[in-house]
């Protein structure tokens, strides 16, 4: 696909707790990458408040985007185009987000670009992996969304596989907060395993019946559960460290069987990872090993790029910008986009 001269994407992320935007320039050199994380005040609550979480955007998002365009040194007078996420995610978020963008479009005649969530996440690795073009299979981990997807193309989606019921991140977040280590979940089991010994006890790995490709989490979930109300019941102590190291092994080979069972039937020779959990290490350091054993090249954004962020809207932005994607100013917040749906 043959670039512009030059297109500077002004992106806007609010789907969730953090507040971001970014300057991208042709999709994928970034600029600045502004982002106002809101965890401290949601740990306190033991997870994302969303009225709270729409408040502190509508504090923050002036200023952040004030930020993004002083640090990329441009006005908006240079940028080409808006793109906001506008789905999936926390409505009252989002409005906040897409409100923002369409003022900016409508006071500068700029062209405005609604961006799926998921699409931003995926698109995170073309910032970092300037090589990588569709099409590929992409592991997408998340709080929210466990998908296998195969990119076709840039904006061409199709789903393999997902999640029957918990997310993976929504199962971190759980077992987190019932061994105590409460929120965010996922970076501190991820920590508190590496203290652990990940074969201590064997959790379960649901398999989908007639749905290779899909997850469930739900089951583990619960084994974990079972195993702290057994191990009180018997008063017996258990081992934190060793507990989620085990959970988090489970979790990882479930992930990362189905996504080599992909590029393996569909003799795939790329594959990327996408989402917050994307950030955890033993499903890196797992993925890349795998990918290796098996001649596949791998792809993976660096930890802030796989966190909520507007630098990866931009670049999936940028691709819709030059496929002639357009929205009007009646762009809504869709809590429930689906992937490769276009509203």
């Amino acid at each position: 696909m043959k670039e512009q001269e030059e297109v500077l994407i002004l992106a806007i992320e609010s789907s969730c707790d953090e507040t971001a935007a970014a300057v991208v320039k042709n999709g994928r050199t970034v600029l600045s990458n502004i982002i106002n994380s809101q965890i401290d005040i949601h740990t306190l609550y033991g997870g994302v408040v969303p009225e709270i979480a729409s408040r502190k955007h509508i504090e923050n998002i002036n200023p952040v985007i004030n930020m993004a365009l002083k640090e990329a040194n441009v006005t908006l007078d240079d940028i080409t185009a808006i793109a906001v996420t506008y789905g999936p995610g926390l409505v009252g978020a989002l409005l906040v987000g897409v409100a923002e963008a369409k003022a900016i479009a409508f006071a500068k005649n700029k062209p405005l670009v609604g961006v799926h969530h998921i699409e931003g996440h995926i698109s995170a690795n073309y910032i970092e992996h300037p090589e990588l073009e569709p099409p590929f299979a992409a592991l997408v981990v998340s709080g929210g969304h466990t998908h296998l997807v195969m990119v076709n193309d840039y904006g061409d989606y199709e789903i393999i596989g997902r999640t029957r019921d918990d997310a993976a991140g929504e199962a971190f977040d759980k077992v987190a907060r019932a061994v105590g280590l409460g929120y965010p979940g996922g970076p501190k089991i991820d920590k508190l395993a590496k203290e652990g010994n990940p074969h201590a006890i064997e959790f379960p790995r649901a398999h989908v019946e007639d749905s290779p490709y899909d997850f469930s989490f739900s089951g583990i979930k619960s084994a974990v559960l079972n195993y702290i109300n057994q191990c009180e019941m018997k008063n017996e102590e258990i081992n934190k460290a060793d507990l989620v190291a085990s959970f988090q092994n489970a979790v990882v080979d479930a992930l990362v069987s189905r996504a080599m069972m992909l590029v393996k039937e569909r003799n795939i020779d790329k594959l990327a990872i996408a989402g917050g959990v994307a950030s955890n290490s033993a499903l890196r350091e797992a993925l890349s090993s795998a990918c290796e054993e098996n001649g596949i090249k791998y792809y993976s954004p660096s930890p802030k790029l796989c966190t909520d962020n507007a630098a990866m809207i931009g670049a999936a932005g940028y691709y819709d910008y030059i496929k002639g994607v357009r929205h009007g100013f009646d762009l809504n917040a869709v809590p429930n986009l689906k992937l490769g749906e276009r509203i």
